[in-house]
């Protein structure tokens, strides 16, 4: 085996893959190789770090010294620099770029100091598409002992005694729905995961399959073992091609290492995975719909019970659970039920992936022990909102979430804290708004969202949220009436009680979560036709202050409507009848006389 002094780790993570790492590594090699250090450094294609914000991200061990924004031109002063001359290039640093003490400063970064790493935990540090580098880090080894050393009641208790909870949206006990499908009698039982992954800004699964693909394929073949499964299937979404690719990638090698087949490890137990592609359609995320596609049909959800643990696949037993719950299950089995119930809260045990985005200094994957508040993530690892704003709402869960006002920043972030706040976990989307976010237009985005996924098999989710819409669409417009408010509220309680599954169920979420922490807003743009935040434009005027404008023109080149007039010394004036509102004008005046009301 070749020894190596120093490796340089590239993230190849979709973030960064779009940002060039690929042409950092080709660059990082022919430099090696025109330096002669090709036989002493190693480069290694990773995953996502997590600091997507800071990408391309370039990290050399054994210093740990991270390197952010890398551009191509940069390789050449690391190269130089660093791994010939020991010096590290103190401008690519993360963090502090000047601190003295660079030894570990990967670990001394904020945004990950703070975290707690589980589910994320080979993300950014191994090859995804090496095997043995997996098998290097503990890979396989629970898989060893579970089928070695542990009954499945051994295995599904110990998932219990853990505390493990569903991290795709409900929360729904994993020990407990594997046990359900354990106790079936059947010909034929399945695994299903969950990678579809549709909520807008959610990229937590992808990082997963792209960064540490074997951890799925380890945990899916232990809890076939539990429930007595010997096939497994994986739902992604075609929009995900470089996992798809890691995926197959690493399903080819656990077959040629026997970790995959008819013989896993030699033990006799049984176990094979397939993928399937899923379309993009946000309502195949519902566990029902997710299998009524994988068997060919359109995905849409079937009522219940039975349950899916009862009869799911092609009528089987079978049990489906998100990719980043599954990604948990190997270090539970290896550090024990006790050490994972440990971490978090009394109900909520483990660690939570947050896609952290929006208003946000720090965009990325945060993963951190479940109970912290939400001000942590937000200020001490987020980095605080841009621009010195002041925070306003943070939406929790995705389109089926709701919005969590400055109020409750210190809320301990929870399955139970959050349903009372009238949000929820969801998948892990994490959107910061700051004081210029209307809540009212944020509660129609979100709208949009599920009437155009909505597979419109039952009443209350295919009529009720375009009818919600269509009355937010009016208010946003400038042409709300007394009453819609109520009836609003009204029809989303109804439809929250009715829907036939959870993408109806939850679509009204947005909606009483804004009204219940931002009704002024609501009111605001119903009474007084205002927008307080100067967002919805059918509200919006653009001005011209008198006594400021110099009439220099500058507004009239920039304006796409020609809707601007005035002469030489006399005050320019706006035709509000043709202004198109898009603020071109007031982000060209230099004197600041263009005001928006």
């Amino acid at each position: 085996m070749q020894l190596y002094r120093a490796h340089v780790l590239v993230c190849a993570g979709t973030g960064c893959t779009s940002s060039n790492s690929l042409k950092i590594m080709e660059e990082m090699e022919t430099l090696l190789k025109d330096n002669s250090l090709e036989s002493e450094i190693k480069i290694v294609k990773t995953g996502c770090f997590g600091l997507c914000a800071e990408g391309p991200i370039v990290v050399v061990y054994p210093e740990g010294a991270m390197y952010t924004r890398v551009g191509v031109p940069d390789v050449k002063d690391i190269v130089e620099e660093h791994l010939l001359k020991g010096r590290i290039v103190k401008r690519l640093l993360a963090g502090e770029k000047e601190a003295e003490d660079i030894s570990k400063a990967l670990e001394s970064v904020d945004f990950f100091k703070r975290q707690h790493r589980i589910a994320l935990r080979n993300c950014g540090r191994i090859n995804p598409e090496n095997i043995d580098e997996y098998i290097a880090f503990d890979g396989y080894k629970a898989l060893e002992k579970v089928l070695t050393e542990m009954t499945p009641e051994a295995v599904i208790d110990t998932i219990k005694r853990s505390g493990l909870r569903g991290r795709g949206g409900g929360g729904f006990p994993t020990g407990v729905k594997w046990e359900f499908a354990a106790k079936q009698v059947a010909d034929q039982k399945y695994v299903c995961c969950n990678a579809d992954e549709g909520d807008p800004g959610a990229f937590m699964d992808r990082s997963v399959l792209e960064g540490d693909p074997h951890s799925l394929i380890e945990a899916m073949s232990i809890a076939g073992y539990a429930i007595g499964a010997t096939e497994g299937f994986i739902y992604v979404r075609a929009e995900y091609p470089i996992a798809v690719k890691r995926l197959q990638i690493a399903i080819e090698q656990a077959k040629e290492y026997g970790i995959l087949g008819d013989n896993v490890l030699g033990t006799g137990h049984k176990f094979d995975l397939e993928i399937r592609l899923g379309a993009g359609a946000f309502v195949c995320g519902e566990e029902t719909a997710l299998m009524t596609s994988i068997e060919g049909h359109r995905g849409e959800p079937r009522p219940r019970p039975p349950f899916p643990a009862v009869k799911g696949l092609w009528q089987k037993p079978t049990i489906l659970n998100n990719v980043e719950t599954y990604a948990n299950i190997p270090v539970i089995i290896l550090e024990g039920a006790e050490w994972f119930a440990g971490i978090g809260t009394e109900k909520s045990k483990g660690t939570k992936v947050f896609a952290l985005g929006g208003k946000i200094n720090n965009t990325g994957l945060v993963e951190v022990p479940m109970g912290t508040t939400l001000r942590e993530v937000v200020y001490d690892i987020g980095g605080g909102i841009p621009k010195g704003k002041k925070f306003k709402a943070a939406q929790t869960g995705g389109p089926s979430g709701g919005c969590i006002p400055a109020s409750h920043l210190d809320t301990p972030i929870d399955y139970d804290s959050l349903i009372a706040l009238g949000s929820m976990m969801g998948s892990g989307g994490l959107i910061v708004m700051d004081e210029d976010n209307c809540m009212v237009d944020i509660a129609k985005f979100f709208l949009e969202f599920t009437v155009d996924e909505s597979c419109g098999k039952c009443p209350p989710c295919r009529i009720g949220t375009k009818r919600m819409l269509e009355i937010l669409e009016r208010i946003t417009e400038g042409k709300g009436e007394d009453g819609d408010i109520e009836k609003l509220e009204l029809l989303a309680k109804n439809i929250k009680a009715s829907a036939l599954c959870g993408l109806g169920q939850t679509a009204p979420n947005p909606i009483l979560s804004t009204l219940k922490y931002f009704r002024d807003e609501y009111e605001a743009h119903v009474y007084q036709k205002k927008c307080p935040s100067g967002v919805c434009k059918s509200m919006l005027q653009y001005t011209i202050d008198a006594a400021r404008c110099k009439s220099c023109g500058l507004c009239t080149k920039v304006c796409p409507m020609n809707c601007i007039s005035g002469e030489k010394k006399v005050p320019y004036v706006i035709d509000q009848s043709k202004c198109a509102k898009c603020g071109a004008c007031m982000e060209k005046c230099p004197f600041k006389a263009i005001a928006k009301i």
